[in-house]
């Protein structure tokens, strides 16, 4: 009997070793995407003509305008500021030689998706980035406390990447071939307080995508929730990059490289490291109510620390 015991016990640490390893394996490949599973160059372009972005007009939306043009695709932008896309569509032209089509779109509202669909109409589209989303409150905050537009959350957060899939997910079947990024974010892994609206409504996206990819990946179609961290944002007050927090440029750059590394990452190596710490914490920590509230006097600090080096340096400029 005892020795059936320890071969069971032997069995189990074997099996626990094999697991972590195999684990430790696959991290490799965030560490070395190139030498993983390098894309080739004409990859994106391969997929279609078009890209299709939401949420363009500034931040990560924009970034992913730019990079995905200078990898030879022409770009379709769409977001709530008619001004900012004008600007960035003109620059991305000049500066890559790509088409650029505009689209002005409140994702707040729920009837622009026919006039989203003219637009599209006749353009063969081989990616599509969800990107457009929208915190309910500027500060993290218990819900009670934040902004009470929980409509205009739900149709810019989820209804637009419903929507937007809907539109495009059958010429990408139709050609077999098409690549769609879903913008999720890390809070979408647990129930995360102080923001608990908000990490809902990604925990639908990455949900759904992955759901998504499993239906669709037979057909040759790429779905993707990524799940970033810090970037620096409008949306996040434009906090000062460091290791963690992105620039929009930097993070888009590293989340193309992983592209075909699975139906969610967290979009750069940093925060893919991060993410893995944050899922060993356990949710009891995180609820604490004590250390809800020291969040929410950090979190405020350092944006409204954040928020005054930005005026000051507008100010100069």
């Amino acid at each position: 009997m005892e020795q059936r015991c320890q071969q069971l016990f032997a069995l189990i640490g074997g099996a626990l070793c094999l697991f972590f390893l195999v684990r430790c394996i696959g991290f490799l490949k965030y560490l070395f995407p190139r030498a993983w599973g390098a894309l080739p160059a004409s990859f994106f372009k391969s997929m279609g003509e078009w890209a299709v972005v939401t949420g363009a007009g500034d931040g990560i939306g924009k970034a992913y305008s730019f990079e995905l043009a200078r990898r030879g695709l022409n770009v379709v932008m769409i977001s709530r500021t008619e001004s900012k896309l004008q600007i960035a569509a003109t620059e991305i032209e000049e500066s890559t030689g790509q088409k650029v089509k505009i689209i002005q779109a409140d994702f707040t509202k729920d009837n622009i998706y026919a006039d989203i669909k003219n637009g599209l109409e006749g353009l063969e589209i081989g990616i599509l980035v969800n990107n457009v989303g929208m915190l309910p409150n500027a500060h993290p905050s218990r819900f009670l406390d934040g902004c009470q537009n929980h409509t205009g959350l739900v149709n810019c957060n989820i209804l637009s990447v419903v929507k937007m899939t809907s539109l495009v997910l059958g010429q990408m079947e139709q050609r077999k071939k098409g690549l769609i990024l879903n913008i999720s974010s890390g809070v979408s892994n647990y129930p995360c307080p102080l923001y608990s609206a908000y990490s809902a409504s990604k925990a639908f996206v990455t949900v759904f995508s992955r759901a998504l990819q499993a239906e669709y990946k037979s057909k040759g179609v790429i779905i993707q929730a990524i799940m970033p961290y810090g970037v620096s944002t409008q949306m996040t007050k434009n906090q000062k990059p460091n290791i963690i927090t992105k620039t929009p440029d930097d993070f888009v750059r590293q989340s193309l490289n992983y592209v075909t590394f699975g139906d969610h990452v967290f979009g750069s190596l940093a925060h893919e490291i991060l993410g893995r710490i944050m899922n060993c914490i356990p949710l009891w920590v995180l609820h604490n109510d004590w250390v809800q509230n020291k969040c929410m006097e950090r979190l405020r600090i350092r944006l409204q620390v954040d928020g005054k080096a930005e005026e000051k340096k507008n100010s100069k400029a």
